[in-house]
């Protein structure tokens, strides 16, 4: 494995077959594995942006995690700029892989000011010299998201959540990453406000050349934003392509569902348009249907989806699909 931990490769981030389980007690003595993520693989280029759609609980938000080692991974391999993350590595590497979180109003510490949330990844990997050094690099962060000096000395709690926001991605960005995972960054805002963070995620992006791994739930978002869209559904990849090739040609099922529930501003188109409702509820985590997950709600279900999980296989042009029947 020593030999294996640097290699050459064209991608910043890659996953391989990464699973999270997380045990569940059913009785005094006997727990059964929650399967969180399980056996997720993607491929992240340096500043290229891959967004991660599914609806509540299919385990966006744990891959994100587990790949900062925020949880411990049960399997897998994480490689990063051709590195093996392993425990023995991660310190050193958490200065180029930060986490902007969903709340901005629990994700910021309500006893420090902005200067003190910003200034501290800089106190916690010694990036100063001087006390002077540390304050001009806090005044360029704040400015760099949209922040002014006078706010340097406030608190969270004076700021609205798209403010907020900013302290969080100003906080990420105070170590120079080459990678962020942002988890639901937008979700919890106003729609006027998502559109300016979005836009300010994107010249970021431009200006210092990082790369994202985009959690969220609205296609619109993930559309606009992303290079490469990954469809996740009960722990398990279900399809990934492009964004445009996503959007306009949907394979699996399951996509081709979340993107009929997309609101269309033209009332025309919307009223031709045909919502693909799925039946029965999403099973549970702990009792996982056998073979493909998303049988249970599918309409083109057979008995082999009930026998086995159906591998991603390329579709054409990259995009990757794991059905059977489609």
């Amino acid at each position: 494995m020593a030999a294996e931990a640097k290699k050459k490769s064209d991608y910043l981030v890659e996953v391989h077959d990464l699973k999270e389980y997380f045990p569940v007690k059913t009785g005094w003595f006997s727990t059964i594995p929650l399967k969180a993520v399980d056996g997720v693989s993607f491929n992240i280029r340096a500043g290229e942006t891959l967004g991660l759609v599914g609806e509540s609980g299919c385990g966006k938000t744990t891959v994100g995690r587990t790949l900062l080692r925020l949880y411990e991974p049960t399997g897998g391999e994480f490689y990063f700029n051709g590195e093996l993350v392993t425990d023995k590595n991660i310190q050193p590497l958490r200065k180029e892989m930060q986490m902007v979180f969903q709340d901005p109003y629990s994700s910021l510490n309500p006893r420090m000011t902005v200067e003190d949330i910003i200034g501290e990844p800089l106190d916690i990997h010694h990036l100063y010299n001087t006390k002077s050094e540390r304050h001009d690099r806090i005044m360029e962060l704040m400015e760099l998201v949209g922040l002014n000096a006078e706010h340097a000395t406030r608190y969270a709690h004076e700021f609205s959540g798209g403010q907020r926001q900013r302290i969080g991605i100003a906080r990420a960005l105070a170590v120079n990453p080459k990678f962020i995972v942002c988890d639901e960054p937008v979700s919890a805002l106003d729609v006027s406000i998502q559109a300016q963070v979005i836009n300010m995620f994107e010249e970021l992006q431009e200006k210092l050349g990082v790369a994202y791994l985009f959690i969220a739930h609205d296609l619109l978002v993930v559309h606009h934003i992303s290079k490469r869209i990954a469809v996740m559904y009960l722990g398990k990849l279900v399809e990934i392509a492009d964004a445009d090739e996503l959007n306009d040609h949907p394979i699996h099922p399951y996509t081709l569902s979340l993107l009929s529930a997309v609101p269309i501003p033209d009332p025309k188109t919307a009223r031709e348009s045909r919502r693909i409702v799925l039946e029965g509820d999403v099973p549970s985590p702990l009792h996982m249907p056998s073979g493909c997950p998303f049988r249970t709600r599918c309409r083109y279900a057979t008995e082999r989806c009930a026998e086995e999980m159906p591998p991603l296989t390329d579709r054409g042009r990259g995009h990757m699909v794991a059905c059977w029947e489609k």
